[in-house]
């Protein structure tokens, strides 16, 4: 059964909000029916990744997901971003006991130990992104997929539903993404969002442009919606893309940027041309998928061995970044998966 629980961001500026953080993080681990001892470790990871933003990064925002694997196996993950000051020397700073601000210093290693994933990025002067993952048990699921797909979407300030929306459906060669971004925001862009999405996961498996056309007929009773579609296949190096509407598709390799092509218009209400573009795909490459939200001239040129990181953190400091912050704004990477 799919996950309807909504994904949560808490603001984190002061030192109340810590509180907030936690009690978010535990509500959604009960929605997801998680036992007592793994509600523990939630709250501490909760409450650690928080306070750390008020203590060292002069404030920033929890964003929580709820996670879904093959097997039925919830999860949640939890992703810690700030603009402080970073971290000179991360190696150190996961040690128990070691504090730049006075305190205990066991905020890092207490996260390292409860979480079942963690990932940090931070370098000075840029901030620190930390994402922990934690599921109902520690079991190891078999990949799927040699994709790993992540990817973050807000609602915008005073909203309590995005009307962006994301979906993934893996296979053996790769996998079919799609981002949507409702008309306007609040509950009627949600909700195209959300037939849009519905739509996606019927007809996958048909390729990007079926799922347009079908996604197109069944919009027409919404607000309507941009939508855009990946199907990356790693067995024959090939991206399968089409779009309509200002979702935006990119492609970040070693030979440089790549910007995928989409056609204007509105699917549900004005959409002329449905068209599948193909491009090559190389193992070490990342794919970006954007609502926009994002501002058009993002880059991470300036952030050294990030590709090497979770594909929900790269997503995670895009949106931190290059966030317009008066949209919803939704962004997912894809990239090979390690291992």
């Amino acid at each position: 059964m799919d996950i309807v629980i909504e994904a949560v961001a808490v603001p984190v500026v002061d030192s109340s909000q810590p509180g907030e953080a936690r009690r978010a993080a535990i509500a959604m681990a009960k929605q997801l029916g998680f036992d007592e001892a793994i509600l523990g470790r939630v709250a501490v990871v909760a409450t650690e990744a928080a306070t750390n933003i008020v203590k060292h990064g002069e404030g920033g925002e929890v964003l929580l997901r709820p996670l879904q694997d093959d097997g039925g196996e919830c999860g949640i993950e939890l992703l810690a971003l700030d603009r402080g000051p970073g971290m000179a020397n991360l190696a150190e700073s996961r040690l128990d006991g070691v504090s730049r601000s006075g305190t205990a210093g066991t905020g890092l290693g207490a996260i390292v130990r409860m979480a079942d994933v963690h990932d940090i990025y931070s370098s000075p002067g840029h901030g620190t992104a930390l994402l922990a993952r934690i599921w109902q048990t520690r079991r190891s699921m078999p990949r799927r997929s040699p994709l790993a797909v992540g990817g973050v979407s807000v609602a915008t300030t005073g909203e309590t539903v995005c009307g962006d929306g994301w979906a993934v459906t893996p296979d053996a060669s790769g996998a079919c993404i799609l981002v949507t971004d409702g008309l306007g925001h609040g509950p009627d862009a949600a909700e195209a969002s959300r037939e849009a999405v519905r739509i996606f996961r019927m007809r996958a498996a048909e390729g990007p442009v079926a799922v347009l056309r079908f996604a197109h007929d069944a919009l027409r009773s919404t607000r309507g919606a941009a939508v855009a579609v990946a199907d990356i296949d790693c067995e024959s190096g090939v991206i399968t893309f089409a779009g309509v509407g200002n979702v935006a598709g990119t492609i970040l390799a070693d030979t440089g940027r790549r910007n995928m092509v989409s056609h204007n218009g509105t699917l549900g209400h004005a959409a002329r041309t449905f068209a599948e573009f193909t491009y090559p795909w190389a193992s070490t490459a990342l794919v970006v998928l954007n609502s926009d939200g994002l501002v058009s001239h993002w880059s991470l040129d300036a952030y050294p061995g990030i590709a090497s990181h979770d594909a929900s953190l790269i997503a995670a400091i895009l949106y931190r970044d290059f966030t317009r912050g008066r949209d919803d704004a939704t962004v997912v990477v894809a990239k090979r998966a390690s291992g």
